[in-house]
């Protein structure tokens, strides 16, 4: 049987490290298949015309989409035929998503795709993973998109930041103390707001999210309802329903460390549920690989129970560290989700203008670079009473507090409505954009100027672009439910009306400066929020 590589998969080892040994050749994994999807011309026509502003359409229901852009039932024949080939199971198949699971073990998918399936150590532990790219039968290459799974590296990291305890000073000391370090000097000044007050900051709408649904992508950790009624309570406002969406058999499982993914679950569900108060809240949790990471988003889009109309997602990764067949796959059903109306917010990462990349040379993070998601960077805000006083880059890497991240993409060119915008580097030196730009919009993320939190039950605060992700997508379902209509894909009209933010014109995230207008920093800026919502409804640029 011929075959031919699959475009776009060829993968290498994690930085440091090294393979020490096959895979054990009966391990059982499932594997996620995603195939082209039907009138694909018409389905590109249709996000060209959104990314020109242009909603004359309105949005495609589920059922709508699913019917016209789904994959065909031929399709999805032909990828069923050949795991049956190879003695693979078929255990969910979805048209919508685009997507068949396929189960077996190492040895059968080793033969069907024509891997070589290894165990690698590296210094956080060990992963099953491949080098190289994958091969599929050569009638199936017009058919089959990307094959995730196979490798089962962790893919994302969450991306927020507990605030650090500030120094304590030792007892008996003779000498003379020490001039503060710069950490001291900043746990001396450190001020913390609850999601309210930083709604309030910054011109939320005064009312409820009632009848919305935000979703959540989780891949790790959970949340515990107690501590929830706790937080609730203690703020005065209803504690939300919250629904936890097993996804490629992810579940709610908190681990006990406020420091782990306790920590992203707890911050995204407070974050929504206090500063949108009324809205529902589904939490798709998944294995942390690119085939969970993409099966949780694709099946939050087509979620026809709970029906999310905004997507919040805190975690990501250096660009560099994805295939661009799975970039090019969730970029794909983010494009799905402009067309179904719904709003994804992504965090733009902790690492400044590396993203936490070895060496020094400049990285956006994925998923924030996809030009379908609304990428939020950090800044870092001081109030005076009910008043921003000062909001500047939340840039604390000196101190290993970590910065907001922002560049320009190196696989995604310029969209359309960022073309003759230019980044401006540290140096102070202007160059357009030769790729995306990110993030596009930004929001208080400094854990010095941080979130009140409760997590795995202890009060605490924490920062990071994980809290601007819920933030915005807190923002977006009040605008959904005050405008009784979603408000969909926003990045062409905030581009459009950039008045609609605060510009942020002060700090760096290392390789960029922030300037006058958007900036590889924090973007557009912060939120107006009454004037983000009447922006939301407007129908052309």
């Amino acid at each position: 049987m011929a075959t031919r590589r699959l475009k776009g998969s060829e993968k290498s080892a994690l930085p440091n490290a090294r393979a020490i040994g096959p895979a054990d050749q009966h391990e059982r994994l499932e594997v996620s298949v995603i195939v082209r999807p039907q009138a694909r011309e018409a389905l590109a026509e249709r996000v060209s015309r959104l990314t020109r502003a242009d909603r004359s359409e309105g949005p495609l229901s589920r059922e709508a989409f699913a019917a016209a852009h789904g994959a065909s039932s031929a399709d999805l024949a032909a990828v069923k035929a050949f795991a049956h080939l190879h003695g693979l199971s078929v255990v969910q198949e979805h048209a919508a998503r685009r997507t068949v699971v396929l189960a077996g073990t190492v040895a059968q998918f080793t033969e069907a795709f024509s891997v070589e399936l290894k165990r690698y150590e590296y210094p956080d532990g060990t992963y099953r993973g491949r080098e190289g790219g994958i091969q599929i039968p050569e009638e199936l290459e017009p058919i089959i998109e990307a094959v995730l799974g196979l490798d089962n590296r962790p893919q994302a990291l969450a991306h927020f930041r507990i605030r650090k305890p500030a120094p304590k000073r030792r007892s008996g000391a003779r000498s003379p103390p020490a001039q503060p370090s710069s950490a001291a000097k900043a746990s001396a000044s450190a001020v913390s707001y609850s999601p309210g007050q930083l709604a309030s900051l910054y011109d939320f709408p005064q009312q409820t999210a009632q009848g919305e649904c935000v979703a959540l992508i989780e891949l790790g950790g959970g949340f515990r309802p107690q501590d929830l009624q706790t937080y609730f309570a203690g703020l005065g406002v209803a504690a939300p329903v919250v629904t936890a969406v097993s996804v490629d058999h992810g579940a709610n499982q908190p681990t006990g460390d406020a420091n782990g993914p306790d920590g992203e679950v707890m911050l995204d569900i407070e974050v929504v549920g206090a500063v949108a108060a009324g809205a529902s809240i589904a939490v798709y949790f998944a294995p942390n690989t690119d085939a969970g990471f993409l099966d949780a988003v694709t099946t939050a889009m087509h979620d026809t129970v709970r029906k999310p109309s905004v997507i919040s997602i805190s975690w990501g990764g250096p660009e560099s560290s994805w295939t661009s067949q799975a970039m090019t796959a969730m970029d794909q059903a983010f494009q799905a989700a402009a067309t179904l109306g719904i709003t994804v917010c992504a965090a733009s990462g902790d690492g400044g203008s590396s993203d936490g990349a070895s060496g020094s040379a400049a990285h956006v993070d994925f998923p924030a670079s996809s030009p379908f998601v609304l990428g939020c960077g950090g800044t870092s805000l001081r109030a005076a009473g009910t008043q921003i006083a000062s909001e500047v880059v939340w840039n604390d890497a000196s101190t290993d507090g970590g910065a907001g991240g922002g560049g320009v993409s190196a696989f995604f060119p310029v969209p359309s409505w960022q073309q003759g915008l230019a980044a401006t580097t540290a140096a102070g030196a202007r160059s357009a954009l030769s790729g995306r730009g990110v993030p596009d919009v930004a929001g208080d993320a400094d854990p010095e100027t941080g979130y009140d939190v409760r997590i795995d039950g202890t009060d605490t605060v924490i920062g990071g672009t994980s809290a601007v992700a819920p933030l915005w997508a807190g923002l977006v379902a009040l605008a959904n439910a005050l405008n009784g209509r979603a408000s969909g894909y926003l990045n062409p009209l905030l581009y459009a009306h950039p008045a609609a933010l605060r510009d942020i014109t002060q700090g760096n995230n290392g390789a960029f400066e922030a300037s006058a207008g958007w900036d590889a920093c924090t973007g557009l800026g912060s939120p107006i929020g009454q004037q983000i919502a009447k922006v939301a409804i407007t129908t052309e640029s």
